[in-house]
């Protein structure tokens, strides 16, 4: 293959192919058209057809396992793992460019991408892995939001879990309509959550200061809170949605001329950093609250979900617990129902095999129905969750490194020298980061 660039399609030609791939409506279509030819003036205008792909990806940044470490960090360590949240949530942030980037440059998803240029053992391989990974993330949504009816409503677990299931199917089904709806309930759901999370912390009253201070010099404070740290991580970079970002954008907008590629790339970028952005904002809230209500009162055995909304109760009042259910369960949903369009890719991707949408939500249910119907504890099975997938990030990272920095593949999108150095720094950081949790974890 050469370096050359695909030759150009006429715009009009590019709008159809979106629109037979499942993408954008007509409207939205001829805004992105407009922004892309420089007719449209106004800069929100021009930005607003580019936005919502990466909304469907920072979900998987919010998911109840963040819930789950970031309430142990802040009730164990107060503030002192806020920088590890920052760090964790820009390593995100690269590796979230890259995979839209992959969709962009070549019109395919990352596992496309795989079964096109690996070995056929090797695809075998990593898709047996990726659908483990696939549903141990679904396992732990799908629990969190079970989690969040109980709470909220008093719901037994396992009812609570099958209402689950007949939500996430109704937004799945938005995906008939076409991209924009569905973007929309999700962008929705994040804003519910990230709206709890600046009530509570507001009601928190955290010490900025002392947060700040995490990040002169960024420290530990012993073993505990580096394996803590670790879990962080773990919980950020999700591999699933690693996979799944390249799937939403590789039909989304189509272009064939470099520079509209080029200029899709640098709106893809805001997106990104602003939907991520949300996420780690998100994410250092649910810490500092977590280090403000529990930490500084003397709460540090706080541990589980269920534990911290018993205990905001007495210390933020009536309103505190309630805010905290509606934010999990918000969580819960949104994740879930993207964890089925990820386990949907993977299996697409690297097989060539597309099952019924209420196929693959029956296959990922399965799990979590296991778990709840054994009462099996939820936070303790939301930890073992991030676990296994700990053993999947290096199997999506690694080839996304790699395949973003081949010319021949990416074209004028290809990885400059500094992007390739960064990605491949970050990518020893997390495997080396998820090995030692490992080790630790089964030691």
């Amino acid at each position: 293959m050469s370096n050359r660039e695909p030759t150009p399609r006429p715009a009009a030609l590019d709008q159809k192919a979106g629109a037979r791939r499942g993408g954008l409506d007509t409207s939205a279509l001829g805004a992105a058209e407009r922004a892309l030819s420089g007719a449209q003036r106004s800069p929100l205008r021009r930005l607003l057809p580019f936005l919502g792909p990466a909304f469907i990806a920072a979900v998987a940044y919010i998911d109840p396992g963040n819930f789950a470490t970031n309430i142990q960090a802040g009730s164990r360590y107060g503030y002192r793992l806020v920088w590890v949240v920052v760090a964790a949530n820009l390593m995100a942030m690269l590796i979230q460019i890259l995979s839209a980037k992959l969709g962009i440059a070549t019109g395919r998803n990352l596992p496309e991408v795989v079964r096109e240029r690996a070995p056929r053992p090797v695809t075998v391989a990593l898709w047996v892995c990726a659908e483990l990974v696939a549903m141990a993330t679904d396992l732990a949504e799908f629990v969190g939001a079970a989690l969040g009816f109980n709470l909220l409503f008093g719901i037994p677990l396992l009812p609570a879990a099958l209402l689950t299931g007949v939500v996430t199917f109704v937004i799945l089904g938005l995906q008939s309509r076409g991209f924009r709806p569905f973007e929309a309930v999700i962008a929705a759901l994040v804003g519910v959550i990230a709206v709890c999370y600046l009530v509570e912390t507001i009601l928190g009253e955290p010490d900025l200061g002392a947060a700040a201070g995490s990040f002169a010099p960024p420290s530990f404070a012993g073993a505990g809170s580096v394996l803590l740290g670790v879990g962080i991580l773990g919980a950020t970079v999700m591999p699933h949605v690693i996979y799944l970002h390249s799937a939403l954008t590789q039909g989304r907008i189509v272009v064939g001329d470099p520079e509209r590629r080029r200029r899709l790339m640098r709106y893809e970028r805001i997106d990104v950093v602003v939907a991520m952005s949300i996420a780690g904002l998100v994410n250092v809230a649910m810490l500092m609250m977590a280090a403000a209500t529990f930490h500084t009162t003397g709460h540090t055995g706080v541990a589980s979900i269920e534990q911290a909304h018993r205990t905001l109760k007495p210390l933020l009042g009536e309103a505190s617990s309630v805010i905290f259910g509606i934010s999990l369960l918000a969580s819960g949903l949104s994740s879930s129902t993207v964890g089925t369009m990820a386990g949907q890719v993977v299996m697409q991707g690297f097989i060539r095999r597309q099952v019924p949408i209420w196929v693959r939500r029956l296959a990922t249910m399965t799990p979590a129905l296991v778990v709840v119907g054994l009462g099996l504890d939820p936070t303790h099975t939301l930890v073992l969750s991030q676990v296994v997938l700990s053993f999947g990030i290096p199997l999506a990272l690694i080839p996304l490194a790699l395949f973003t920095s081949q010319g021949e593949l990416m074209g004028s999108l290809r990885n400059s020298r500094l992007t390739a150095t960064t990605v491949w720094v970050v990518a020893t950081l997390i495997v080396g980061l998820n090995l030692f949790l490992l080790v630790e974890t089964f030691a």
